[in-house]
């Protein structure tokens, strides 16, 4: 039963995930292009009915997520926001008022299939919540390197796929900190109380890298098209999210002959999110007006 709430809330996450990416777009689509990467897009963007819409939903994103990790793994709960991606484009679809066509259900269901397929077969489990400080550092240096590497290689390019999808990337490995992060900070609150989980550097860490993640998703959407940046911070946070569960936490999946059937499932979700850019996503956008 808390796997199974776990992955509901999951799903909720991704659902409201979702909503507030569409809702960011709507707004980042109004930036003047002298703002990106600066204070003048925070302070643009906060006088946008749409962008605190979409803050509000994310907030409310981030407490399902802090529930279904508290309920299930790391590796369990990840996974299954790549399931962002249709969601996307079916919100955006219905923000614009037009018909998701054939192909964008079939990219979806292929999706949902596969995404359930791997995660029958690959059945994670175990972990532990003690990791030592040296993983911290590990982790924290690791991944704060590879988002540096990702926005250096944004800010020297012009508006376009290959900037919104570095800076997209950049969230991604930010989203999967934080969710780390406020794991560890939920097994404290539920281990030690309010007042350790208050005063713990997790609490303060996953806070800090989620705002930072979203900073770099609003210049995401800034710089390009949903067809560049929502693959990469789909498919980008599922995999480091796994990586870490299994580095930082030593979570579990199985092995052997379930490899075969958490390749193919593998596959199915990478070929579902491969096609649904293709679906004219960047059409189906709503209107900032």
């Amino acid at each position: 039963m808390p796997a199974l709430l776990s992955a509901l809330f999951a799903l909720l996450t991704a659902v409201a995930n979702a909503t507030g990416t569409v809702l960011q777009r709507i707004a980042a689509r109004t930036v003047p292009p002298g703002d990106a990467f600066s204070v003048r897009l925070v302070r643009h963007l906060v006088h946008s009915p749409a962008w605190l819409g979409g803050i509000a939903v994310i907030v409310g994103a981030a407490a399902c997520q802090a529930l279904a990790l508290n309920l299930g793994s790391l590796s369990l709960v990840q996974p299954i926001l790549v399931t962002e991606l249709p969601f996307t484009l079916l919100i955006a679809c219905a923000f614009s008022r037009r018909r998701l066509p054939a192909a964008g259900w079939a990219a979806s269901l292929l999706v949902a299939f596969g995404l359930g397929l791997a995660l029958a077969a690959a059945a994670p489990s175990g972990g532990h919540s003690h990791v030592s400080a040296g993983m911290w550092v590990l982790t924290l240096t690791s991944t704060a390197g590879a988002m540096t590497v990702c926005v250096v290689a944004a800010l020297p390019r012009p508006r376009g796929m290959a900037r919104a999808a570095l800076f997209s990337s950049a969230s991604a490995i930010g989203y999967a900190l934080t969710a780390t992060l406020m794991s560890s900070a939920t097994d404290i609150f539920e281990q030690q109380g309010a007042d350790a989980f208050f005063t713990s550097w997790q609490t303060y860490g996953f806070v800090a890298s989620g705002a930072m993640a979203l900073f770099l998703l609003a210049n995401a959407m800034e710089s390009g098209p949903l067809v560049a940046s929502q693959p990469a911070l789909t498919l980008g946070e599922a995999l480091v999210s796994l990586a870490l569960g299994m580095l930082v936490y030593g979570e579990r999946v199985r092995t052997g002959w379930w490899l075969v059937p958490e390749g193919v499932g593998a596959v199915m979700v990478t070929w579902g999110i491969l096609i649904l850019p293709g679906v004219d996503m960047e059409s189906r956008e709503p209107s900032a007006t």
